[in-house]
């Protein structure tokens, strides 16, 4: 019988590669069309890839933690005679074709989006095998050959990547060399490499050896979704110098009016309640349009802050696998009600495995609560490449002093992380009492919604 190589298709967003999260088969089972093969993650998302014909399983190619490529093989396939085609194509398609659609050996058996993991460019590079060797990154004068992810990561690093060994094709350096050059191994949080800003020399410090467990301890690998949070973390702790920025929240009036909304709702004969969420989001918004640099994404390749015209806002979702930041798109453009609605089927979706890649892209600022559990203060790290990020604490009664008298009021803390590079502090000040008033008179918030 026929066999078939079928190669990690484009999923798109620009995802270059991904990690083997589960094998769904085994090599010798026999396999239908469209049925699952295995759980990839991208920087974007875990990707559930169905197989795009019928046959057996000859080999699976990567053990679970290993990163795959796009357009390298995943699976061989003995066909069924029924799959084999009259007329086959050449295997190596060109790359334009390969993005035309979500799976590029089956169009009409579109990729499921399971979960995400917080949006960023790390990840460890799969093996070299089968790559020209190079005694250089390339010759005086010449431009080095590498992706732009591998450029912004050794330019975030300050490493000169004429000095890299390329082990690519052509001498390509990929960032498998880039982090072998900052010390081996997966990046900063293994060799404790400290990536600088552009134009600064990075701190290098020496690799550390393993550490010996005792007996009965047990090691757990970091994969899947923990190890895209480590990296997501350890890139934008070590790319943005973050300052912190605490104040009081005296939530009383949102309190009551939450209360007065959610009792008119449920007399209305619904079932809906309304959370904190979409009044803190319709806050945000109104500050932003003070202040429209918070609303922001900066660039590392071209040291630019691009502010956006959208105001979409990352929700941060704990699941079993780690923290999911889901996004709600056009804040600004939805009612409260909807704004609750869309909040409640991201962390549902979120927790389900069900996420599209559209509901995790496009952020331009997060929201971090860990509601009755939130405590009285945070220091959120930012979600790279956005510049701010919110955290928001308890609501809980409290004695505080007003007009020289003592009264019970319901207090919160609001911290909000800056990136130190973009935003001020006398900013970050100003924005953060921009929305405490916001939210002080909530009456303000539905001049918005007209």
């Amino acid at each position: 019988m026929a066999t078939y190589e079928f190669k990690l298709p484009d999923v798109g967003e620009g995802v270059v590669e991904g990690e083997i999260v589960k094998w769904l088969v085994k090599e010798g089972d026999a396999v239908a069309e469209d049925q699952p093969l295995v759980e990839v993650m991208t920087d974007k998302a875990t990707v559930t890839i169905p197989s795009p014909k019928r046959g057996r399983v000859v080999k699976t190619h990567g053990a679970v933690g290993d990163i795959a490529k796009v357009h390298s093989t995943l699976v061989t396939l003995e066909l069924d005679s029924a799959g084999v085609p009259a007329t086959r194509r050449s295997e190596a398609q060109p790359a334009a074709h390969a993005t035309q659609s979500r799976s590029a050996a089956s169009p009409a058996a579109p990729m499921r989006v399971d979960a995400a993991a917080p949006p960023n460019g790390g990840g460890q590079s799969g093996s070299a095998s089968g790559r020209a060797p190079s005694g250089g990154a390339g010759a005086a004068g010449e431009r080095v050959l590498a992706t732009p992810v591998t450029r912004r990561m050794a330019r975030e690093a300050g490493l000169d990547l004429a000095e890299v060994p390329g082990s690519g094709p052509q001498g390509r350096v990929t960032k498998a060399d880039v982090q072998a050059a900052l010390g081996g191994g997966a990046g900063a949080v293994a060799t404790g490499a400290v990536a600088a800003a552009p134009g600064f020399a990075a701190q290098r410090l020496p690799a550390l050896p393993p550490l010996v467990p005792a007996a009965l301890d047990r090691r757990v690998p970091l994969r899947g979704l923990r190890r895209r949070i480590a990296e997501k973390m350890v890139r934008s702790k070590f790319t943005a110098p973050h300052f912190t920025f605490v104040e009081e929240l005296d939530a009383t009036e949102l309190v009551a009016l939450r209360e007065r909304m959610n009792a008119a709702l449920a007399a209305n004969g619904e079932t809906e309640k309304l959370t904190y969420l979409p009044f803190i989001c319709k806050a945000l918004v109104q500050a932003m349009k003070k202040l429209p640099t918070l609303n922001s994404n900066f660039d590392e390749a071209t040291q630019e802050l691009i502010i956006k015209a959208a105001y979409n806002f990352g929700i941060a979702v704990a699941t079993e696998e780690g923290l999911t930041v889901a996004v709600v798109h056009d804040v600004d453009k939805l009612t409260l009600r909807q704004l609750n609605g869309e909040i409640a089927r991201l962390g549902a979706e979120a927790r389900e495995k069900k996420l599209k890649l559209e509901d995790l892209t496009g952020g331009t600022f997060t929201i971090t609560s860990l509601g009755q559990t939130g405590g009285l203060l945070a220091t959120p790290i930012i979600n790279h490449p956005e510049v701010a990020i919110l955290g928001v604490h308890r609501i809980r009664k409290a004695p505080v002093v007003r007009d020289d008298q003592i009264v019970i009021r319901q207090m919160t803390n609001l911290a909000l992380s800056f990136d130190h590079r973009v935003i001020d502090g006398n900013v970050g000040a100003d924005f953060t009492y921009a929305v405490i008033r916001a939210l002080e008179h909530p009456e303000g918030l539905f001049l918005e919604l007209a």
